[in-house]
Protein backbone atom coordinates (compact mmCIF):
# COMPACT_ATOMS: atom_id res chain seq x y z
CA UNK A 1 0.00 0.00 0.00
CA UNK A 2 1.36 3.43 -0.98
CA UNK A 3 0.07 6.73 0.43
CA UNK A 4 0.75 9.95 -1.45
CA UNK A 5 -0.55 13.27 -0.11
CA UNK A 6 -2.25 14.87 -3.07
CA UNK A 7 -4.40 17.87 -3.72
CA UNK A 8 -7.68 18.59 -5.43
CA UNK A 9 -8.06 21.82 -7.34
CA UNK A 10 -11.20 23.53 -8.65
CA UNK A 11 -10.53 25.22 -11.98
CA UNK A 12 -12.58 27.34 -14.34
CA UNK A 13 -12.45 27.39 -18.11
CA UNK A 14 -11.63 30.34 -20.33
CA UNK A 15 -13.82 29.67 -23.36
CA UNK A 16 -11.69 31.56 -25.85
CA UNK A 17 -8.54 29.57 -25.14
CA UNK A 18 -9.99 26.39 -23.63
CA UNK A 19 -7.44 26.79 -20.85
CA UNK A 20 -8.24 26.09 -17.23
CA UNK A 21 -7.23 28.40 -14.41
CA UNK A 22 -6.82 27.50 -10.77
CA UNK A 23 -9.67 28.86 -8.65
CA UNK A 24 -9.53 27.05 -5.29
CA UNK A 25 -7.32 24.21 -4.08
CA UNK A 26 -7.28 21.90 -1.08
CA UNK A 27 -4.96 19.24 0.25
CA UNK A 28 -6.57 15.83 0.40
CA UNK A 29 -5.11 15.54 3.89
CA UNK A 30 -7.95 17.85 4.94
CA UNK A 31 -9.83 14.56 5.26
CA UNK A 32 -8.10 13.11 8.38
CA UNK A 33 -9.10 9.61 7.40
CA UNK A 34 -7.00 9.79 4.23
CA UNK A 35 -3.61 9.76 5.97
CA UNK A 36 -4.66 6.81 8.13
CA UNK A 37 -6.24 5.10 5.12
CA UNK A 38 -9.48 4.48 6.96
CA UNK A 39 -11.37 4.17 3.67
CA UNK A 40 -9.65 1.27 1.93
CA UNK A 41 -10.51 -0.42 -1.31
CA UNK A 42 -8.60 -3.32 -2.90
CA UNK A 43 -7.87 -2.77 -6.57
CA UNK A 44 -5.86 -5.92 -7.37
CA UNK A 45 -5.83 -9.47 -5.96
CA UNK A 46 -3.50 -12.43 -6.51
CA UNK A 47 -4.78 -15.84 -7.52
CA UNK A 48 -5.23 -16.79 -3.90
CA UNK A 49 -7.44 -13.82 -3.22
CA UNK A 50 -4.83 -11.85 -1.33
CA UNK A 51 -4.97 -8.11 -1.89
CA UNK A 52 -1.92 -6.79 -3.72
CA UNK A 53 -2.89 -3.14 -4.31
CA UNK A 54 -4.96 -1.07 -1.91
CA UNK A 55 -6.10 2.46 -2.51
CA UNK A 56 -7.21 5.01 0.05
CA UNK A 57 -10.06 7.41 -0.63
CA UNK A 58 -10.82 10.85 0.73
CA UNK A 59 -13.73 13.25 0.75
CA UNK A 60 -13.40 17.02 0.81
CA UNK A 61 -15.92 19.77 0.19
CA UNK A 62 -15.69 22.88 -1.96
CA UNK A 63 -17.91 25.95 -1.64
CA UNK A 64 -18.88 26.72 -5.24
CA UNK A 65 -20.83 29.72 -6.50
CA UNK A 66 -22.20 30.45 -9.94
CA UNK A 67 -19.34 32.09 -11.89
CA UNK A 68 -21.06 31.56 -15.29
CA UNK A 69 -18.22 29.50 -16.83
CA UNK A 70 -17.40 25.80 -16.98
CA UNK A 71 -15.60 24.28 -14.00
CA UNK A 72 -13.63 21.08 -13.45
CA UNK A 73 -12.04 19.27 -10.50
CA UNK A 74 -8.44 18.16 -10.98
CA UNK A 75 -6.64 15.65 -8.72
CA UNK A 76 -2.89 16.22 -8.64
CA UNK A 77 0.32 15.44 -6.81
CA UNK A 78 3.86 16.85 -6.53
CA UNK A 79 2.78 20.20 -5.08
CA UNK A 80 1.64 23.49 -6.56
CA UNK A 81 4.84 24.54 -8.30
CA UNK A 82 5.11 21.59 -10.72
CA UNK A 83 1.83 19.69 -10.30
CA UNK A 84 1.41 16.22 -11.73
CA UNK A 85 -2.18 15.78 -12.90
CA UNK A 86 -3.52 12.36 -11.90
CA UNK A 87 -7.20 12.60 -12.74
CA UNK A 88 -9.85 15.05 -13.89
CA UNK A 89 -13.58 15.23 -13.41
CA UNK A 90 -15.89 15.77 -16.32
CA UNK A 91 -16.48 19.40 -17.28
CA UNK A 92 -19.32 20.81 -15.22
CA UNK A 93 -21.73 23.53 -16.25
CA UNK A 94 -23.97 25.69 -14.09
CA UNK A 95 -27.67 25.03 -14.62
CA UNK A 96 -28.28 28.70 -15.49
CA UNK A 97 -25.18 30.67 -16.40
CA UNK A 98 -27.36 33.69 -17.22
CA UNK A 99 -28.94 33.79 -13.76
CA UNK A 100 -29.06 37.30 -12.21
CA UNK A 101 -26.87 37.32 -9.11
CA UNK A 102 -25.24 39.34 -6.33
CA UNK A 103 -27.48 42.41 -6.32
CA UNK A 104 -26.24 45.30 -4.19
CA UNK A 105 -27.53 48.79 -3.47
CA UNK A 106 -26.04 52.28 -3.47
CA UNK A 107 -27.32 55.83 -3.16
CA UNK A 108 -27.38 58.07 -6.22
CA UNK A 109 -28.08 61.35 -4.41
CA UNK A 110 -28.89 62.83 -1.01
CA UNK A 111 -32.68 62.68 -1.21
CA UNK A 112 -33.20 59.09 -0.03
CA UNK A 113 -35.84 58.77 -2.76
CA UNK A 114 -33.70 56.92 -5.34
CA UNK A 115 -31.57 53.79 -4.98
CA UNK A 116 -29.36 52.05 -7.51
CA UNK A 117 -29.30 48.26 -7.65
CA UNK A 118 -26.40 46.59 -9.48
CA UNK A 119 -26.16 42.89 -10.32
CA UNK A 120 -24.29 40.47 -12.59
CA UNK A 121 -25.57 38.00 -15.17
CA UNK A 122 -24.38 36.01 -18.16
CA UNK A 123 -27.13 37.69 -20.19
CA UNK A 124 -26.28 40.81 -22.20
CA UNK A 125 -29.91 41.80 -22.78
CA UNK A 126 -31.44 44.44 -20.49
CA UNK A 127 -33.28 43.09 -17.47
CA UNK A 128 -35.60 44.71 -14.94
CA UNK A 129 -35.81 45.58 -11.30
CA UNK A 130 -39.33 45.32 -9.91
CA UNK A 131 -39.95 47.15 -6.65
CA UNK A 132 -42.40 48.94 -4.36
CA UNK A 133 -45.46 46.90 -5.34
CA UNK A 134 -45.64 47.37 -9.08
CA UNK A 135 -42.92 49.80 -10.14
CA UNK A 136 -40.14 48.68 -12.48
CA UNK A 137 -37.02 50.01 -14.18
CA UNK A 138 -34.95 48.56 -17.03
CA UNK A 139 -31.26 47.91 -16.46
CA UNK A 140 -28.36 49.60 -18.19
CA UNK A 141 -25.86 46.90 -19.21
CA UNK A 142 -22.08 47.25 -19.14
CA UNK A 143 -19.06 44.99 -19.01
CA UNK A 144 -15.29 45.18 -19.35
CA UNK A 145 -12.74 43.16 -21.29
CA UNK A 146 -9.20 41.93 -20.93
CA UNK A 147 -8.13 44.85 -23.14
CA UNK A 148 -9.32 47.24 -20.41
CA UNK A 149 -6.84 45.76 -17.94
CA UNK A 150 -3.29 47.00 -17.39
CA UNK A 151 0.00 45.19 -17.79
CA UNK A 152 3.69 46.06 -17.91
CA UNK A 153 7.03 44.46 -18.64
CA UNK A 154 6.10 42.05 -15.90
CA UNK A 155 2.85 40.16 -16.64
CA UNK A 156 -0.16 41.24 -14.60
CA UNK A 157 -2.77 38.85 -13.20
CA UNK A 158 -5.68 40.85 -14.62
CA UNK A 159 -4.52 40.75 -18.22
CA UNK A 160 -2.03 37.91 -18.50
CA UNK A 161 -2.91 35.00 -16.20
CA UNK A 162 -5.79 35.79 -13.81
CA UNK A 163 -8.48 36.95 -16.23
CA UNK A 164 -12.05 35.78 -15.79
CA UNK A 165 -14.94 37.00 -17.91
CA UNK A 166 -17.16 39.21 -15.72
CA UNK A 167 -20.29 38.49 -17.73
CA UNK A 168 -22.59 41.50 -17.86
CA UNK A 169 -23.11 44.07 -15.13
CA UNK A 170 -26.65 45.39 -14.87
CA UNK A 171 -27.62 48.58 -13.07
CA UNK A 172 -30.98 50.25 -12.61
CA UNK A 173 -32.15 53.15 -10.44
CA UNK A 174 -35.30 52.71 -8.36
CA UNK A 175 -37.05 56.09 -8.19
CA UNK A 176 -40.12 57.41 -6.40
CA UNK A 177 -39.10 56.00 -3.02
CA UNK A 178 -39.43 57.59 0.41
CA UNK A 179 -36.45 58.12 2.71
CA UNK A 180 -36.04 55.99 5.85
CA UNK A 181 -38.64 53.57 4.53
CA UNK A 182 -38.73 49.83 3.88
CA UNK A 183 -39.49 48.42 0.44
CA UNK A 184 -38.86 45.19 -1.45
CA UNK A 185 -37.41 44.42 -4.87
CA UNK A 186 -36.33 41.65 -7.21
CA UNK A 187 -34.22 41.77 -10.35
CA UNK A 188 -33.88 39.68 -13.51
CA UNK A 189 -36.20 38.78 -16.37
CA UNK A 190 -38.67 36.12 -17.43
CA UNK A 191 -36.15 34.68 -19.88
CA UNK A 192 -33.21 34.17 -17.46
CA UNK A 193 -35.02 34.06 -14.13
CA UNK A 194 -35.49 36.35 -11.16
CA UNK A 195 -33.74 36.87 -7.88
CA UNK A 196 -35.58 36.25 -4.66
CA UNK A 197 -37.60 39.20 -3.40
CA UNK A 198 -35.41 41.22 -1.04
CA UNK A 199 -36.44 43.67 1.65
CA UNK A 200 -34.41 46.88 1.83
CA UNK A 201 -34.45 50.26 3.55
CA UNK A 202 -33.71 53.67 2.07
CA UNK A 203 -31.33 55.97 3.98
CA UNK A 204 -32.59 59.14 5.66
CA UNK A 205 -32.60 62.20 3.45
CA UNK A 206 -29.83 64.76 3.80
CA UNK A 207 -30.79 67.42 6.31
CA UNK A 208 -32.96 65.16 8.47
CA UNK A 209 -31.96 64.53 12.07
CA UNK A 210 -30.80 60.99 12.71
CA UNK A 211 -28.41 58.62 10.93
CA UNK A 212 -26.95 55.24 11.89
CA UNK A 213 -24.18 53.89 9.67
CA UNK A 214 -21.46 51.23 9.70
CA UNK A 215 -17.97 51.98 8.40
CA UNK A 216 -14.78 50.01 7.78
CA UNK A 217 -12.00 49.41 5.28
CA UNK A 218 -9.74 46.63 3.99
CA UNK A 219 -12.25 43.79 4.25
CA UNK A 220 -11.84 41.50 1.25
CA UNK A 221 -13.02 37.90 1.40
CA UNK A 222 -12.06 34.42 2.58
CA UNK A 223 -13.06 30.93 1.40
CA UNK A 224 -15.98 29.27 3.14
CA UNK A 225 -14.16 25.94 2.96
CA UNK A 226 -10.60 24.76 3.61
CA UNK A 227 -9.37 26.03 0.26
CA UNK A 228 -6.19 27.94 -0.42
CA UNK A 229 -6.37 31.21 -2.36
CA UNK A 230 -3.71 33.63 -3.51
CA UNK A 231 -4.92 36.27 -1.04
CA UNK A 232 -7.08 35.52 2.02
CA UNK A 233 -8.47 38.13 4.40
CA UNK A 234 -9.02 36.00 7.53
CA UNK A 235 -11.34 38.33 9.45
CA UNK A 236 -13.77 39.06 6.65
CA UNK A 237 -16.25 36.25 7.27
CA UNK A 238 -16.78 37.09 10.95
CA UNK A 239 -16.96 40.82 10.27
CA UNK A 240 -19.62 40.33 7.59
CA UNK A 241 -21.62 38.04 9.86
CA UNK A 242 -21.49 40.52 12.74
CA UNK A 243 -22.58 43.38 10.48
CA UNK A 244 -25.33 41.21 8.95
CA UNK A 245 -26.72 40.79 12.45
CA UNK A 246 -26.70 44.59 12.85
CA UNK A 247 -28.52 45.02 9.55
CA UNK A 248 -31.09 42.34 10.40
CA UNK A 249 -31.81 44.04 13.73
CA UNK A 250 -32.51 47.34 11.97
CA UNK A 251 -29.56 49.00 13.68
CA UNK A 252 -28.12 50.60 10.53
CA UNK A 253 -29.27 52.92 7.76
CA UNK A 254 -26.24 52.65 5.44
CA UNK A 255 -22.73 51.28 5.07
CA UNK A 256 -19.41 52.87 4.03
CA UNK A 257 -16.55 50.61 2.84
CA UNK A 258 -13.55 52.90 2.42
CA UNK A 259 -11.13 51.15 0.12
CA UNK A 260 -9.48 47.79 -0.47
CA UNK A 261 -12.78 46.23 -1.39
CA UNK A 262 -12.36 42.63 -2.63
CA UNK A 263 -8.55 42.16 -2.82
CA UNK A 264 -9.10 40.32 -6.11
CA UNK A 265 -5.95 42.12 -7.34
CA UNK A 266 -6.26 40.85 -10.87
CA UNK A 267 -7.68 37.38 -10.15
CA UNK A 268 -11.02 38.56 -11.40
CA UNK A 269 -13.23 35.63 -10.45
CA UNK A 270 -12.70 36.67 -6.84
CA UNK A 271 -14.95 39.68 -7.39
CA UNK A 272 -17.83 37.21 -7.73
CA UNK A 273 -16.93 35.60 -4.41
CA UNK A 274 -16.75 39.02 -2.76
CA UNK A 275 -20.13 40.10 -4.14
CA UNK A 276 -21.59 36.84 -2.88
CA UNK A 277 -20.07 37.45 0.56
CA UNK A 278 -21.54 40.94 1.06
CA UNK A 279 -25.03 40.10 -0.21
CA UNK A 280 -26.55 39.93 3.31
CA UNK A 281 -25.45 43.55 3.80
CA UNK A 282 -25.30 45.23 0.43
CA UNK A 283 -28.62 43.91 -0.88
CA UNK A 284 -30.50 45.52 2.03
CA UNK A 285 -28.85 48.91 2.62
CA UNK A 286 -26.99 51.57 0.68
CA UNK A 287 -23.41 50.23 0.35
CA UNK A 288 -21.15 53.18 -0.43
CA UNK A 289 -17.48 52.73 -1.29
CA UNK A 290 -14.18 54.53 -1.73
CA UNK A 291 -11.38 53.34 -3.99
CA UNK A 292 -8.16 51.92 -2.47
CA UNK A 293 -4.71 50.95 -3.67
CA UNK A 294 -5.75 47.35 -4.32
CA UNK A 295 -8.43 48.57 -6.73
CA UNK A 296 -6.51 51.25 -8.60
CA UNK A 297 -2.71 51.35 -8.38
CA UNK A 298 -0.52 50.20 -11.26
CA UNK A 299 2.51 51.49 -13.11
CA UNK A 300 1.87 53.87 -16.04
CA UNK A 301 -1.87 53.85 -15.41
CA UNK A 302 -2.47 57.35 -14.08
CA UNK A 303 -2.61 56.35 -10.43
CA UNK A 304 -0.71 58.52 -7.97
CA UNK A 305 1.25 55.55 -6.69
CA UNK A 306 3.00 53.18 -9.12
CA UNK A 307 2.83 50.02 -7.06
CA UNK A 308 1.39 46.85 -8.68
CA UNK A 309 -1.25 46.63 -5.93
CA UNK A 310 -4.31 46.36 -8.20
CA UNK A 311 -2.81 43.44 -10.11
CA UNK A 312 -3.54 45.31 -13.34
CA UNK A 313 -7.20 46.08 -12.60
CA UNK A 314 -6.53 49.84 -12.64
CA UNK A 315 -9.92 50.63 -11.10
CA UNK A 316 -12.00 49.21 -13.95
CA UNK A 317 -13.71 46.27 -12.17
CA UNK A 318 -14.23 48.38 -9.04
CA UNK A 319 -15.98 51.19 -10.89
CA UNK A 320 -18.02 48.68 -12.90
CA UNK A 321 -19.28 46.74 -9.89
CA UNK A 322 -19.69 49.75 -7.59
CA UNK A 323 -21.01 52.75 -9.54
CA UNK A 324 -20.89 55.72 -7.17
CA UNK A 325 -22.22 59.26 -7.80
CA UNK A 326 -18.84 60.42 -9.12
CA UNK A 327 -18.21 63.13 -11.75
CA UNK A 328 -16.79 60.72 -14.36
CA UNK A 329 -14.93 57.44 -14.91
CA UNK A 330 -11.59 57.30 -13.14
CA UNK A 331 -12.58 60.32 -11.07
CA UNK A 332 -13.77 58.32 -8.07
CA UNK A 333 -14.60 61.11 -5.64
CA UNK A 334 -18.01 62.31 -4.54
CA UNK A 335 -20.02 63.73 -1.67
CA UNK A 336 -23.37 62.67 -0.32
CA UNK A 337 -25.64 63.68 2.54
CA UNK A 338 -27.54 61.31 4.80
CA UNK A 339 -29.38 62.52 7.87
CA UNK A 340 -27.32 65.16 9.68
CA UNK A 341 -24.06 64.22 7.93
CA UNK A 342 -22.29 65.56 4.85
CA UNK A 343 -19.83 62.88 3.66
CA UNK A 344 -16.84 63.75 1.50
CA UNK A 345 -15.37 60.66 -0.19
CA UNK A 346 -12.00 61.23 -1.88
CA UNK A 347 -9.54 59.06 -3.78
CA UNK A 348 -6.16 58.84 -2.11
CA UNK A 349 -4.96 57.01 -5.23
CA UNK A 350 -5.37 60.02 -7.52
CA UNK A 351 -3.62 63.39 -7.56
CA UNK A 352 -4.67 65.49 -4.57
CA UNK A 353 -2.13 68.30 -4.94
CA UNK A 354 -3.43 71.87 -4.78
CA UNK A 355 -3.43 72.21 -8.56
CA UNK A 356 -5.36 68.97 -9.13
CA UNK A 357 -8.98 68.63 -10.18
CA UNK A 358 -9.70 66.54 -7.11
CA UNK A 359 -8.30 69.14 -4.70
CA UNK A 360 -10.33 71.90 -6.32
CA UNK A 361 -13.44 69.76 -6.04
CA UNK A 362 -12.81 68.96 -2.35
CA UNK A 363 -12.21 72.62 -1.55
CA UNK A 364 -15.38 73.76 -3.29
CA UNK A 365 -17.53 70.95 -1.93
CA UNK A 366 -16.55 71.38 1.73
CA UNK A 367 -16.87 75.17 1.55
CA UNK A 368 -20.43 74.83 0.25
CA UNK A 369 -21.77 72.67 3.10
CA UNK A 370 -24.76 74.19 4.91
CA UNK A 371 -23.89 73.33 8.52
CA UNK A 372 -27.36 74.30 9.72
CA UNK A 373 -28.72 71.53 7.49
CA UNK A 374 -25.97 68.94 7.90
CA UNK A 375 -23.96 70.00 10.97
CA UNK A 376 -21.56 67.03 10.77
CA UNK A 377 -18.82 67.02 8.14
CA UNK A 378 -17.15 63.60 7.79
CA UNK A 379 -14.17 63.20 5.48
CA UNK A 380 -13.30 59.72 4.16
CA UNK A 381 -10.75 58.07 1.88
CA UNK A 382 -8.45 55.10 1.96
CA UNK A 383 -4.91 55.98 3.07
CA UNK A 384 -4.41 57.55 6.52
CA UNK A 385 -2.92 60.87 7.50
CA UNK A 386 -2.02 59.54 10.94
CA UNK A 387 -0.98 56.04 12.02
CA UNK A 388 1.33 54.87 14.77
CA UNK A 389 2.50 52.20 12.33
CA UNK A 390 3.92 54.98 10.14
CA UNK A 391 6.44 53.98 7.48
CA UNK A 392 5.12 53.60 3.95
CA UNK A 393 1.54 53.58 5.27
CA UNK A 394 1.49 57.38 5.61
CA UNK A 395 2.33 59.74 2.75
CA UNK A 396 3.56 63.10 4.13
CA UNK A 397 2.29 64.78 0.95
CA UNK A 398 -1.27 63.86 1.95
CA UNK A 399 -0.89 65.62 5.28
CA UNK A 400 0.81 68.63 3.72
CA UNK A 401 -1.66 69.16 0.88
CA UNK A 402 -5.05 68.09 2.26
CA UNK A 403 -4.97 68.50 6.05
CA UNK A 404 -5.27 72.33 5.88
CA UNK A 405 -8.56 71.89 3.98
CA UNK A 406 -9.93 69.84 6.87
CA UNK A 407 -9.11 72.49 9.42
CA UNK A 408 -10.34 75.39 7.26
CA UNK A 409 -13.70 73.71 6.74
CA UNK A 410 -13.99 72.45 10.32
CA UNK A 411 -14.23 68.76 9.48
CA UNK A 412 -15.47 66.91 12.56
CA UNK A 413 -14.37 63.34 11.85
CA UNK A 414 -11.87 61.77 9.44
CA UNK A 415 -12.36 58.08 8.59
CA UNK A 416 -9.41 56.46 6.78
CA UNK A 417 -8.02 52.93 6.54
CA UNK A 418 -5.14 51.12 4.70
CA UNK A 419 -3.40 50.21 7.98
CA UNK A 420 -4.95 47.01 9.28
CA UNK A 421 -5.93 47.93 12.81
CA UNK A 422 -8.04 50.46 14.71
CA UNK A 423 -6.63 53.72 16.00
CA UNK A 424 -8.22 56.93 17.29
CA UNK A 425 -6.56 60.31 17.77
CA UNK A 426 -7.08 63.43 19.79
CA UNK A 427 -8.34 66.47 17.90
CA UNK A 428 -5.14 66.64 15.86
CA UNK A 429 -3.53 68.99 13.37
CA UNK A 430 0.08 69.18 12.21
CA UNK A 431 1.03 66.14 14.31
CA UNK A 432 0.00 67.96 17.50
CA UNK A 433 -2.99 67.54 19.76
CA UNK A 434 -5.09 70.70 19.62
CA UNK A 435 -7.69 69.37 22.06
CA UNK A 436 -8.13 66.27 24.21
CA UNK A 437 -11.45 64.61 24.94
CA UNK A 438 -12.93 64.86 28.40
CA UNK A 439 -14.84 62.13 30.21
CA UNK A 440 -18.59 62.60 30.09
CA UNK A 441 -20.88 61.75 32.98
CA UNK A 442 -21.13 58.21 31.61
CA UNK A 443 -17.36 57.86 31.31
CA UNK A 444 -17.28 58.21 27.52
CA UNK A 445 -14.51 60.29 25.90
CA UNK A 446 -16.21 63.45 24.67
CA UNK A 447 -14.87 65.99 22.17
CA UNK A 448 -16.60 69.38 22.49
CA UNK A 449 -16.81 70.94 19.02
CA UNK A 450 -18.70 73.94 20.30
CA UNK A 451 -15.14 75.23 20.60
CA UNK A 452 -13.71 73.59 17.46
CA UNK A 453 -9.97 72.96 17.40
CA UNK A 454 -9.27 70.21 14.83
CA UNK A 455 -10.68 66.95 13.41
CA UNK A 456 -10.65 63.60 15.17
CA UNK A 457 -9.11 60.85 13.02
CA UNK A 458 -10.04 57.16 13.16
CA UNK A 459 -8.13 54.53 11.19
CA UNK A 460 -10.59 51.68 10.54
CA UNK A 461 -8.74 49.18 8.33
CA UNK A 462 -9.45 46.21 10.61
CA UNK A 463 -12.31 44.54 8.73
CA UNK A 464 -10.59 41.51 7.20
CA UNK A 465 -6.95 41.70 6.14
CA UNK A 466 -4.30 40.22 8.44
CA UNK A 467 -3.94 42.66 11.33
CA UNK A 468 -0.97 44.98 11.82
CA UNK A 469 0.69 45.15 15.22
CA UNK A 470 1.37 48.51 16.79
CA UNK A 471 4.92 49.55 17.69
CA UNK A 472 5.80 49.60 21.41
CA UNK A 473 5.79 53.39 21.58
CA UNK A 474 2.70 55.28 20.47
CA UNK A 475 2.59 58.78 19.04
CA UNK A 476 1.48 61.59 21.36
CA UNK A 477 -1.69 62.15 19.33
CA UNK A 478 -2.79 58.50 19.59
CA UNK A 479 -5.49 57.81 22.20
CA UNK A 480 -6.82 54.33 21.40
CA UNK A 481 -5.13 51.45 19.57
CA UNK A 482 -6.77 48.05 19.05
CA UNK A 483 -5.58 45.09 17.00
CA UNK A 484 -8.80 43.13 16.57
CA UNK A 485 -11.12 42.40 13.67
CA UNK A 486 -14.24 44.52 13.67
CA UNK A 487 -16.17 47.46 12.30
CA UNK A 488 -17.35 50.86 13.48
CA UNK A 489 -20.86 51.95 14.32
CA UNK A 490 -21.83 55.62 14.20
CA UNK A 491 -25.03 57.32 15.35
CA UNK A 492 -25.63 61.00 14.71
CA UNK A 493 -28.28 63.55 15.59
CA UNK A 494 -28.08 67.28 14.90
CA UNK A 495 -26.13 67.86 18.13
CA UNK A 496 -24.28 64.62 18.93
CA UNK A 497 -22.15 62.04 17.14
CA UNK A 498 -21.63 58.71 18.92
CA UNK A 499 -18.88 56.41 17.62
CA UNK A 500 -18.17 52.79 18.60
CA UNK A 501 -15.60 50.22 17.53
CA UNK A 502 -17.17 46.74 17.70
CA UNK A 503 -15.12 43.54 17.99
CA UNK A 504 -16.63 41.21 15.39
CA UNK A 505 -15.80 38.06 17.38
CA UNK A 506 -17.14 39.11 20.77
CA UNK A 507 -19.70 41.75 19.62
CA UNK A 508 -18.33 43.93 22.43
CA UNK A 509 -17.65 47.65 22.07
CA UNK A 510 -13.91 48.09 22.60
CA UNK A 511 -13.66 51.84 22.03
CA UNK A 512 -16.28 54.53 22.30
CA UNK A 513 -16.30 58.29 21.95
CA UNK A 514 -18.65 61.12 21.12
CA UNK A 515 -18.46 64.56 19.58
CA UNK A 516 -20.94 67.23 20.63
CA UNK A 517 -21.86 70.60 19.15
CA UNK A 518 -24.42 73.30 19.78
Amino acid sequence: MVLVVRGLVLTFQTPSSLKYHHLHAQYVRNDPGYIDCKKKECKKYDKGGKCLVTTCSASITFHVINIRTSIQFVFFGAGFQVPCVLAKSSILEFANSHKPLYGHLSSVDSTGTSMRVTWVSGDKNPQQVEYANGKSQTSRVTTFSKENMCTSKLPSPAKDFGWHDPGYIHSAVMIGLKPSTGFSYRYGSNSVGWSARINFKTPPSGGSDELKFLAFGDMGKAPRDASLEHYIQPGSLRVVQAMADEVSSGNADSIFHIGDISYATGFLVEWDFFLHLISPLASKLSYMTAIGNHERDYVNSGSLYITPDSGGECGVPYESYFPMPTPAKDKPWYSIEQGSVHFVVMSTEHDFSKSSEQYQWMSKDMASVDRSRTPWLIFTGHRPMYSSCGGFSVDPRFLLQVEPLLLTNKVDLVLLAHVHNYERTCAVYGNQCKAMPKKGADGVDTYDNKDYKAPVHAVIGMAGFKLDKFPPKAATWSISRITEFGYTRVHTTKTQLDFEFVNAYTKKVEDRFRIIRS
